[in-house]
């Protein structure tokens, strides 16, 4: 078993760990799960949902990221199996930031997510995001998987290249920016770069592939 299974059989079980206990002791108020885009809660439930919710994430984190790890050990070149091992690392690594991140915002009951300290931390989840996406080879689960990133390896690799350049860079100035910008503003601004620079990716996989001489017919 590699490093990277071992952190994912650990990941996973402290995941799972996290929502059996706010099932168990959690608070017996309602907590939030949800927020508008104004950054306002706006869903609420008790802990006999958050906690199967996120136990739930930390199943779907063993089973992308066991996934992702069994691939790469079965990999026919050592440039996919690399491809495979960064994408069993973004999986463990974003579920387990957006873990920690929801459960804390549950458990303390947080209303409201344009403050510093939750703009501090979507930040740093799509700086992590953006750290590993351009690493991430052809996979059925992350990553900019248009319909023409999958017909063209050059279109997956340089759209989910500037995806991660745009995501990192996005998740770097909301850290910077966090403890000085006027909320809910700053929040909103972070939710709006991040969908730009989603649909920036997309665009660039849609024109590689179409100048791609080895791209796929559809």
């Amino acid at each position: 078993m590699t490093a990277a299974d071992r952190a994912t059989v650990a990941v996973t079980l402290m995941i799972v760990g996290a929502g059996v206990w706010i099932f168990v002791a959690g608070p017996t108020e309602v907590m939030p799960y949800h927020y508008g885009f104004d950054g306002q809660a706006d869903a609420w439930a008790g802990r006999e949902a958050i906690g199967p919710g996120i136990a739930g994430l930390g199943l779907l984190t063993g089973v992308l990221a066991g996934g992702m790890g069994l691939a790469a050990g079965r990999a026919d070149t050592p440039a996919r199996a690399r491809a495979l091992r960064s994408a069993q690392l973004l999986v463990l690594l974003t579920l387990l930031t957006l873990t920690l991140f929801a459960g804390v915002a549950a458990v303390t009951g947080l209303t409201e997510m344009g403050r510093a300290g939750p703009m501090a931390g979507l930040s740093l989840l799509f700086l992590i995001v953006g750290a590993f996406a351009g690493r991430v080879g052809p996979n059925p689960f992350f990553g900019v998987r248009t319909p023409w990133s999958l017909k063209s390896r050059l279109a997956w690799d340089r759209s989910n290249r500037l995806a991660g350049r745009l995501f990192f860079i996005t998740g770097l100035l909301g850290l910077v920016a966090a403890p000085v910008a006027p909320q809910p503003l700053g929040y909103q601004g972070l939710i709006i770069a991040v969908v730009v620079a989603a649909f920036l990716a997309v665009v660039e996989s849609w024109r590689v592939w179409r100048t791609d001489p080895d791209r796929q017919p559809f």
